[in-house]
């Protein structure tokens, strides 16, 4: 599946689900003699009992059929970490970063058989700034799905649609980019339409091997909003017509709905938002970081019955389809690019600053139609303590600010008291785990919390604790309340929530680390103490088994424990209101 609702109604599409031929290589372009495997794509190569631990390059390999000659269009939703492609043997595309999309146009494909090689490399080294050794693992290959297109000579690009509030009535920018491969110029039709409310409409003339941007910004009076009660979805569609005939098309889905940060709270809609979530790794424990559509729809029901309201991405963009389903039933999002606890020296890494910033951009780019993103944040407990990364979270969050205005911005600080960047975000947020790895008490914690962000620029803004949590292995149970049991695990998230759920916090919102237990890298120094190569830290463990914890958070952000309460999730399984075919 690869998102919830069909995608093209004119241009042709189709996923390339299946069997590939696989096998590992020593580097990109090799080509061996044998391709001993057959592996599922989308998918990831752990998954096969030869391949379990292996870390390198790998080549899948298919062919694709086709009955006329035709411009294909290749979109491969996420492959770890570093992507190449070739199609008939000439290399289309090279894309690095496993969590964001990325495609290729090949022109004047002839009829009959093509064959499309993809070389994915899950291998760490100086040329790969984001992915090493890390609190998470990095798995290979497809990890996502693969999309076949064909796209006309003109096509669209990308449409994107804020809405915005003024004056009491709903508006929406649009933005569409209308692309001409051919070699004549062109002229056609955009039209540009939310189902169930007006279209527009307006000619483009796009030279060859250009493209051309419309921005319109357009009134919807009669427009319902979209809210974590009422997540209303209305499908976007934007076609192109030359003459009669329409000739391709784009369709998503979006909401109006309107997120600020006013009176030190976060807001949407104008009402203030205490958000109750956890972090989620895209890590299970039999299909990896490759999760099917049942997979990801058991995990969302879960953080639905737990009482949650929101849920962060934790050290990354997520899969669409997830996110799909957080619009569906109205889960608050913070989605966050890739990097996590990288130093200033790994920061200093001269491939970090474009490629962090190439994720940030797809992130925004690819994701900002999405109605449950309400906070978009960057680089997790990265260098904001010295001079030389304020610089980088300075230039990051300012490129979200110039290509998405409308959402608040922050990102997850372990520094307390030593950060320096508090000033830049409208968001404050912390990463804190009294109780497991310090001594301190949860009450007077926060109270300091709340004094450092006021005194390092941080004053009159939400503050949120994004990560806080404790080690509980799976059925390992003690009387005594020993470290790593699950009854500790469930006393520390205890009083931790007592703390920071009691009526006078200062909290905006908190976040659980982490719904579910994930593999780590096996590597050394502070690698070392997890055991198994695992973080144990999931409510639920790698097979979603609940653990102790899980009931208790539940019973926290469900108001049975004196929490406040939160509003009643909808009865799993029921539809949301949506509009439109």
């Amino acid at each position: 599946m690869i998102r919830l609702f069909e995608t093209h109604e004119i241009r042709p599409s189709r996923e390339l689900e299946g069997l590939w031929e696989f096998h590992p290589v020593g580097r990109e372009g090799e080509i061996p003699e044998r391709m001993d495997y057959r592996l599922p794509v989308p998918g990831c190569w752990e998954t096969h009992p030869d391949l379990g631990t292996y870390r390198g390059v790998g080549l899948y390999r298919t062919t694709v059929n086709l009955d006329r000659k035709t411009n294909l269009r290749l979109e491969f939703k996420g492959v770890s970490h570093t992507a190449d492609v070739y199609v008939d043997g000439s290399r289309i595309a090279h894309h690095y970063n496993a969590y964001t999309s990325f495609e290729a146009v090949v022109p004047n494909v002839e009829p009959g058989e093509h064959e499309i090689r993809l070389y994915a490399d899950n291998s760490f080294s100086e040329r790969s700034a984001l992915h090493i050794a890390n609190d998470y693992y990095t798995y290979g290959g497809p990890i996502r799905p693969i999309v076949l297109e064909e796209v006309g000579d003109v096509h669209i690009d990308r449409v994107s649609f804020t809405p915005e509030w003024h004056n009491g009535l709903w508006q929406g920018k649009w933005r569409a980019i209308v692309r001409n491969i051919g070699s004549e110029a062109r002229e056609t039709q955009l039209i540009l339409g939310l189902d169930g409310l007006h279209s527009v409409r307006e000619k483009l003339f796009v030279e060859p091997g250009a493209s051309v941007l419309f921005e319109r910004t357009e009134t919807y009076g009669g427009a319902r909003e979209w809210s974590p009660e009422r997540p209303t979805l209305y499908k976007l569609r934007a076609e192109l017509a030359e003459g009669e005939r329409k000739c391709d098309d784009w369709i998503d889905r979006v909401g109006f709905r309107r997120v600020d940060t006013e009176g030190g709270r976060l807001r949407i809609n104008g009402q203030p938002v205490l958000l109750k979530g956890v972090n989620r790794h895209e890590d299970h424990a039999i299909c990896g970081a490759s999760f099917s559509f049942a997979d990801l729809l058991r995990d969302i029901e879960l953080i639905r019955d737990l009482g949650c309201n929101s849920v962060r991405t934790s050290h990354y963009p997520s899969d669409e389809r997830f996110l799909d389903l957080c619009d569906e039933f109205g889960l608050l999002v913070w989605e966050e690019n890739h990097a996590r606890g990288l130093t200033e020296e790994e920061m200093r890494n001269p491939r970090f600053k474009p490629q962090s910033e190439q994720v940030t951009r797809e992130m925004v780019e690819q994701h900002g139609n999405r109605p449950s993103i309400v906070i978009w944040a960057v680089l997790n407990e990265c260098a904001s303590h010295t001079a030389y990364g304020r610089t980088v979270y300075e230039s990051e969050l300012a490129l979200i600010r110039d290509l998405d205005p409308s959402r608040p911005r922050s990102f997850a600080s372990m520094h307390r008291d030593r950060d320096l960047c508090f000033d830049l975000v409208d968001i404050v947020s912390f990463n804190v785990y009294p109780g497991w790895y310090t001594d301190e008490e949860p009450a007077e914690l926060l109270q300091q919390a709340k004094q450092w962000a006021d005194r390092l620029g941080g004053a009159g803004k939400p503050v949120i604790f994004s990560e806080f949590g404790a080690d509980g292995y799976y059925g390992f149970r003690s009387r005594d309340r020993v470290k790593g049991s699950e009854e500790r695990q469930s006393d520390i998230l205890d009083a931790n929530l007592k703390a920071y759920l009691s009526g006078d916090s200062p909290l905006a919102g908190v976040y659980v680390w982490q719904f579910g237990d994930c593999r780590v890298s096996e590597a050394t120094n502070w690698l070392m103490s997890r055991g198994c190569t695992r973080n144990s830290k999931g409510l639920v463990d790698g097979y979603r088994r609940p653990k102790l914890a899980y009931d208790t958070v539940k019973a926290h952000f469900r108001g049975e424990k004196g929490g406040a309460a939160s509003p009643a999730p909808t009865v799993p399984g029921a539809a949301p209101e949506r509009t439109g075919r």
